[in-house]
């Protein structure tokens, strides 16, 4: 018997590196009715995200989901998925479309957990969006540019991967500010917290001493064992002790994603959506990504094969093959911190410095061809050197040295 094209309909919700792979994988497959169905248009590339924020290149953090979709039947929707009708194999979204589908896959991102900080919800900043991002690059330019000052103290809370890449190029964006403006020179006090004892609690012992050494070099303040316990709009209560600031970005904290709990889903005991060998949730609902509950979740790596993973056993379910079980792989882990320094893990292996720093270009070029971006677009990303700024001072000022 001869399956009927498009016979399968396949619903992907979330447009990061797990729902772009699954529908990339899916879409070579005629038998599939692919529909990706993304709260935003762009695909965020969370490893350069830091980088928007301290140079703006946002080429290389923000790419059009038509990037990936231009040649391939993957039908695009920007809506909100909102509950789920298990009944009647439905999404409902915010605009209230009704998104059928006889497999669903959710590889929705995770959102910000504050821990029940007082203060942070209200008077922190965060970069996990464009939008964030540009609230904190206004925040410091208001500082700087028009009440003439800088901070007291500039922090970091939480020393995992995003909040030691922050903190080594933090330094450097806001001595461009300065410098663009003509203000006096001030060297800027970065503090990093953490409240483990050491940075990157999950990381080896010597992977933490290297990156803590690497930072104190660039003139950032490490402080372990600190707890934050408020943060008010001019103030910091960090193990009790009341430090002034206006600054402060939350990395700490990050947890599931509102759909799941508002949508009844079984979670296990660390808060992570329980899901099978087959990364099954429930019939024909799949979790990948951010928000399930295997080793190593919450890292792009993770997420690309989940995709992947997925779709093949979806392929192989409509070949009449037995679904292969998932196995766990660890990622190669590398850290920038700073300008040409990287902090690089894998396994029992280690390397520190430039030619880290090296290795993390090139596990991006990896990540651009799993991402299947043809190669004129991958050199684009590459190579794009033109930095953007919504101020006009600091624009004036790097189109005059982009140009030579």
């Amino acid at each position: 018997m001869i399956e009927k094209m498009h016979s399968r309909k396949v619903l992907i919700v979330g447009g990061g590196f797990g729902g772009v792979k699954a529908a990339l994988v899916l879409s070579r497959d005629p038998r599939f009715k692919v529909t990706l169905l993304s709260d935003s248009k762009d695909f965020v590339y969370y490893p350069k995200l830091y980088q928007a924020a301290t140079e703006d290149i946002k080429s290389k953090s923000i790419i059009d989901l038509n990037v990936f979709f231009r040649d391939k039947k993957v039908n695009i929707i920007i809506d909100k998925a909102i509950s789920l009708d298990r009944n009647a194999k439905q999404v409902i979204t915010e605009k209230n479309l009704k998104l059928d589908y006889d497999s669903l896959i959710l590889s929705l991102g995770s959102k910000t957990n504050y821990m029940g900080i007082p203060g942070l919800d209200q008077y922190s900043y965060e970069i996990k969006s464009i939008a964030s991002i540009k609230r904190y690059k206004e925040h410091l330019h208001q500082q700087l540019v028009k009440n003439h000052r800088t901070d007291l103290n500039y922090f970091i809370i939480g020393a995992g991967p995003t909040g030691i890449e922050l903190a080594g190029s933090l330094s450097k964006y806001l001595q461009a500010i300065i410098k663009n403006h003509n203000l006096k020179s001030h060297k800027p006090r970065i503090t990093i917290v953490e409240a483990a004892p050491k940075l990157l609690p999950l990381f080896p012992v010597d992977t933490s001493r290297m990156v803590k050494k690497r930072l104190k070099r660039l003139g950032v303040t490490v402080l372990t064992k600190s707890f934050v316990k408020e943060l008010t709009a001019n103030h910091i209560n960090i193990n009790d002790q009341l430090l002034p600031t206006e600054s402060v970005v939350w990395t700490a904290g990050v947890g599931l994603n509102d759909f799941y709990a508002n949508n009844n889903f079984a979670l296990s005991s660390n808060h992570k959506v329980s899901v099978n060998v087959y990364l099954m949730a429930e019939r024909d609902i799949y979790v990948i990504g951010d928000n399930a509950n295997t080793p190593y979740s919450g890292m792009a790596q993770t997420a690309l094969r989940d995709g992947k993973y997925v779709a093949v056993n979806l392929i192989r379910e409509l070949d009449h093959k037995k679904p292969k079980n998932y196995y766990v792989k660890k990622p190669v882990t590398i850290i920038p911190v700073g300008s040409n320094w990287a902090a690089m893990i894998y396994g029992k292996l280690r390397i520190y410095g430039f030619i880290a720093s090296i290795f993390r270009e090139l596990a991006d070029i990896v990540a651009y061809r799993e991402l299947e971006i043809n190669d004129r677009e991958i050199k684009r990303i590459i190579f794009e050197t033109k930095i953007e700024e919504e101020c006009p001072v600091c624009q004036i000022a790097i189109d005059a040295k982009y140009l030579g």
